[in-house]
């Protein structure tokens, strides 16, 4: 039995050196197929019509490009076993960008421009975002797991804006609570506002536009396309050293944040499974992947701006399974424990946990 799966011709003898049993493996593409994205291809349009928030806060403020059709790929042990759809399409990547936020902040402490997790960003960051009491306060490792509690308004965006966001109700739920906030590192939270604030740290301890220092310590290092970019918002650029210089979204909320394709984020996740080596040459620090994937304490479902299994969040796939997420079902899957990765782009998010199901159980 055979699969034609974009142009790529999958055969039964393939799947099986993989370690996949080729029958099972076409029923998770078919079914992976089956199930696009409940997001419309005009995506400036959603996001005007509230689909994160009501107006005025959902106003957009970086560039929103239309996504394409649904597509995805799978790799076992660093080798493409089958495609569907177009894997070269770049589109909108919506919270993936924050795990990239991660990689970075991982060179910044290999670099020692980050001293330690636990120190206050106040403490090498001279800016108004990161003055005062509370948000002084705030170490690199609480902007890193989200329990900051960082408050203000950073690039036009209110932190109120994501206060009480239940990703569960993504969509349909109330969010932009005015609670009151907990001391910094007490209070788990998923809110764009905060990571827009570690982008804006990081920048100032790089002191060069982020989408460049990930281009040349990371991109280019993994073999990566040119097909990729990176950006902020109209209201997002800054000075520093006389420069004036972007920075940029941890994701599309308002637009900006990382466009790109699945054969680029298959590198990612390829770089994440070795550990942060490519082809014998460490390209992220030794340990640093270990870290981003170590439960935090207030969410063990999240690392370091990357999503776990451990607690079983995906009960068909590996407990060590991880994942770079962003809306309307953008997903990089890591599973250390089968050697694989996985790139989904607009799978419905329902579908998710079948297809990792489906996924693994066609492994032999």
């Amino acid at each position: 039995m055979s699969a034609t799966v974009a142009g790529m011709m999958t055969s039964s003898s393939d799947a099986a050196l993989a370690g996949f049993d080729a029958a099972a493996l076409s029923d998770a593409v078919a079914f992976a197929e089956a199930n696009d994205s409940p997001f419309p291809r005009d995506l400036l349009a959603h996001l005007e019509a509230g689909y994160f928030e009501p107006a005025p806060d959902n106003a957009v403020l970086g560039s929103v490009s239309p996504r394409g059709p649904l597509n995805g790929l799978l790799m076992r042990h660093g080798q493409t076993v089958v495609r569907w759809g177009d894997t070269r399409q770049a589109d909108m990547t919506f919270s993936v960008a924050k795990s990239y936020l991660a990689l970075l902040a991982g060179l910044a402490l290999g670099d020692g421009l980050i001293q330690d997790l636990d120190a206050p960003v106040s403490a090498s960051v001279t800016d108004a975002a990161f003055a005062g009491p509370r948000n002084g306060a705030i170490t690199w490792r609480m902007l890193l797991d989200q329990t900051s509690e960082w408050e203000g308004t950073l690039f036009g965006k209110a932190d109120r804006i994501d206060r009480g966001r239940d990703l569960r109700r993504e969509g349909s739920g109330p969010k932009g609570i005015d609670r009151p906030l907990a001391t910094p590192g007490q209070h788990w939270e998923y809110n764009d506002v905060r990571v827009n604030a570690l982008a804006l740290a990081l920048l100032h301890r790089f002191r060069r536009p982020l989408p460049d220092v990930f281009a040349e310590r990371i991109m280019n290092p993994i073999g990566a396309s040119q097909d990729w970019r990176w950006e902020g918002y109209s209201t997002s650029f800054v000075e520093i050293d006389g420069q004036r210089m972007p920075s940029v979204s941890g994701g599309g909320h308002w637009g900006g944040g990382v466009v790109t394709h699945a054969e680029d984020q298959a590198r990612i996740g390829q770089l994440m499974l070795q550990d942060g080596v490519w082809d014998g040459r460490r390209v992220l620090p030794e340990g640093w992947v270990a870290a981003c994937t170590a439960p935090s304490r207030l969410n063990k479902d999240y690392g370091l701006l990357w999503w776990l299994n451990g607690q079983g969040r995906y009960p068909g796939a590996s407990r060590e399974s991880f994942f770079a997420q962003g809306a309307g079902g953008n997903v990089i899957w890591v599973d250390p424990a089968h050697d694989l990765v996985g790139v989904f782009r607009w799978l419905n998010p329902a579908a998710l946990p079948e297809m990792l199901a489906r996924v693994t159980a066609a492994l032999r």
